[in-house]
Protein backbone atom coordinates (compact mmCIF):
# COMPACT_ATOMS: atom_id res chain seq x y z
CA UNK A 1 0.00 0.00 0.00
CA UNK A 2 1.52 3.40 -0.86
CA UNK A 3 1.69 5.45 2.09
CA UNK A 4 2.85 9.54 2.43
CA UNK A 5 3.70 11.42 6.08
CA UNK A 6 3.15 14.71 6.14
CA UNK A 7 5.93 16.74 8.16
CA UNK A 8 5.78 19.77 9.83
CA UNK A 9 7.80 21.44 13.39
CA UNK A 10 4.57 21.20 16.18
CA UNK A 11 1.99 18.58 13.77
CA UNK A 12 -0.81 20.79 14.74
CA UNK A 13 -1.12 22.85 11.47
CA UNK A 14 0.26 22.37 8.59
CA UNK A 15 1.17 18.55 8.22
CA UNK A 16 -2.10 17.51 9.34
CA UNK A 17 -4.07 19.48 7.36
CA UNK A 18 -1.72 19.15 4.28
CA UNK A 19 -2.46 15.20 5.28
CA UNK A 20 -6.11 15.79 5.53
CA UNK A 21 -6.46 17.97 2.43
CA UNK A 22 -4.58 14.87 0.23
CA UNK A 23 -6.82 12.09 1.72
CA UNK A 24 -9.80 14.30 0.85
CA UNK A 25 -8.54 14.32 -2.50
CA UNK A 26 -8.01 10.47 -2.90
CA UNK A 27 -11.44 9.70 -1.68
CA UNK A 28 -12.12 9.60 -5.87
CA UNK A 29 -9.70 7.00 -6.16
CA UNK A 30 -10.72 3.05 -6.72
CA UNK A 31 -7.21 2.86 -4.80
CA UNK A 32 -8.42 4.90 -1.76
CA UNK A 33 -8.55 2.20 0.98
CA UNK A 34 -4.82 1.38 0.02
CA UNK A 35 -3.56 3.95 0.88
CA UNK A 36 -1.42 5.00 4.24
CA UNK A 37 -1.61 9.42 5.09
CA UNK A 38 -0.53 10.45 8.11
CA UNK A 39 1.29 13.63 9.35
CA UNK A 40 4.36 14.11 11.93
CA UNK A 41 6.36 16.94 13.51
CA UNK A 42 10.07 17.20 13.90
CA UNK A 43 9.35 19.30 17.52
CA UNK A 44 6.12 17.82 18.10
CA UNK A 45 4.53 17.42 21.78
CA UNK A 46 2.99 14.33 21.18
CA UNK A 47 -1.26 13.81 21.24
CA UNK A 48 -2.01 17.00 21.08
CA UNK A 49 -4.60 18.49 19.33
CA UNK A 50 -4.67 20.76 16.26
CA UNK A 51 -4.67 23.92 17.29
CA UNK A 52 -7.85 26.58 16.72
CA UNK A 53 -7.02 28.42 13.76
CA UNK A 54 -6.40 24.58 12.07
CA UNK A 55 -9.58 23.33 12.91
CA UNK A 56 -11.24 26.74 12.21
CA UNK A 57 -9.56 26.32 8.34
CA UNK A 58 -10.24 22.72 8.58
CA UNK A 59 -14.05 23.52 9.10
CA UNK A 60 -14.28 25.60 6.40
CA UNK A 61 -12.41 23.26 3.69
CA UNK A 62 -15.02 20.55 4.82
CA UNK A 63 -12.51 18.44 6.11
CA UNK A 64 -12.45 16.63 9.92
CA UNK A 65 -9.27 17.06 11.99
CA UNK A 66 -11.57 16.06 15.12
CA UNK A 67 -9.45 13.15 15.82
CA UNK A 68 -5.95 14.29 14.98
CA UNK A 69 -3.38 13.79 17.75
CA UNK A 70 0.23 15.31 17.41
CA UNK A 71 3.08 12.95 16.61
CA UNK A 72 6.49 13.21 17.08
CA UNK A 73 8.88 11.91 14.31
CA UNK A 74 11.17 8.83 14.97
CA UNK A 75 12.92 6.08 13.09
CA UNK A 76 10.13 3.54 13.42
CA UNK A 77 7.66 5.58 12.06
CA UNK A 78 9.76 7.03 8.86
CA UNK A 79 10.45 3.56 8.24
CA UNK A 80 6.85 3.03 8.04
CA UNK A 81 6.06 5.81 4.68
CA UNK A 82 7.26 5.62 1.57
CA UNK A 83 7.31 9.02 0.69
CA UNK A 84 7.70 11.84 3.08
CA UNK A 85 6.86 15.43 2.79
CA UNK A 86 8.51 18.16 4.61
CA UNK A 87 6.56 22.15 4.79
CA UNK A 88 10.67 23.53 5.20
CA UNK A 89 13.92 23.05 4.09
CA UNK A 90 15.21 22.64 7.85
CA UNK A 91 13.16 20.15 8.56
CA UNK A 92 14.50 18.05 5.63
CA UNK A 93 18.31 19.01 6.98
CA UNK A 94 17.33 18.28 10.44
CA UNK A 95 15.96 14.57 9.83
CA UNK A 96 18.80 13.50 6.56
CA UNK A 97 21.39 14.24 9.63
CA UNK A 98 19.29 12.20 11.72
CA UNK A 99 18.34 9.61 9.16
CA UNK A 100 20.21 9.84 6.36
CA UNK A 101 19.21 6.95 4.95
CA UNK A 102 15.86 8.52 3.85
CA UNK A 103 17.33 10.87 1.43
CA UNK A 104 15.21 9.12 -1.43
CA UNK A 105 12.22 9.45 0.21
CA UNK A 106 12.29 12.61 2.16
CA UNK A 107 11.42 15.92 -0.36
CA UNK A 108 9.87 19.30 0.30
CA UNK A 109 6.42 19.45 -0.49
CA UNK A 110 6.53 22.36 -2.23
CA UNK A 111 9.21 20.83 -4.59
CA UNK A 112 7.46 17.82 -5.25
CA UNK A 113 4.39 19.40 -5.87
CA UNK A 114 4.93 22.75 -7.45
CA UNK A 115 8.13 21.96 -9.15
CA UNK A 116 10.42 24.11 -7.28
CA UNK A 117 11.22 24.04 -3.46
CA UNK A 118 10.55 26.83 -1.10
CA UNK A 119 9.41 26.87 2.31
CA UNK A 120 5.69 27.06 3.13
CA UNK A 121 5.70 29.25 6.21
CA UNK A 122 4.52 28.79 9.81
CA UNK A 123 1.68 31.16 10.70
CA UNK A 124 3.39 30.97 14.19
CA UNK A 125 6.67 31.99 13.48
CA UNK A 126 6.18 34.70 10.50
CA UNK A 127 3.37 36.55 11.31
CA UNK A 128 2.99 38.09 8.03
CA UNK A 129 1.51 34.94 7.12
CA UNK A 130 -2.07 34.31 8.03
CA UNK A 131 -3.36 30.90 8.92
CA UNK A 132 -5.90 31.57 5.78
CA UNK A 133 -2.98 32.21 3.61
CA UNK A 134 -0.83 29.28 4.40
CA UNK A 135 -4.38 26.87 4.27
CA UNK A 136 -4.67 28.08 0.91
CA UNK A 137 -1.25 27.58 -0.37
CA UNK A 138 -1.37 23.79 1.03
CA UNK A 139 -5.05 23.57 -0.69
CA UNK A 140 -3.32 24.69 -3.89
CA UNK A 141 -0.35 22.44 -3.93
CA UNK A 142 -2.40 19.67 -2.82
CA UNK A 143 -4.99 20.27 -6.09
CA UNK A 144 -1.23 20.65 -8.46
CA UNK A 145 0.54 18.36 -7.39
CA UNK A 146 -1.68 15.43 -5.93
CA UNK A 147 -1.14 12.97 -9.51
CA UNK A 148 2.68 13.51 -8.86
CA UNK A 149 2.76 13.20 -5.15
CA UNK A 150 0.53 9.85 -6.05
CA UNK A 151 3.10 8.87 -8.63
CA UNK A 152 6.12 9.16 -6.77
CA UNK A 153 4.50 7.44 -3.51
CA UNK A 154 3.50 4.92 -5.86
CA UNK A 155 7.05 4.56 -7.59
CA UNK A 156 8.91 4.24 -3.69
CA UNK A 157 6.28 1.93 -2.66
CA UNK A 158 6.88 -0.54 -5.93
CA UNK A 159 10.82 0.23 -4.93
CA UNK A 160 11.42 2.05 -8.59
CA UNK A 161 11.75 5.41 -7.19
Amino acid sequence: MPSVLFVCTADRFRSPLAAALFRHRLQGESDARDWSVRSAGTWADPDKVVIPPTRWVANHLHLDLGAHKSRRINRELLDTYDLILVMENNHREGLLVEFPEMEKRLFLLSEVAAGRAYNIPDPHVQPGDTFQDVAAELSDLIDKGYHHICDLARQLHDGSG
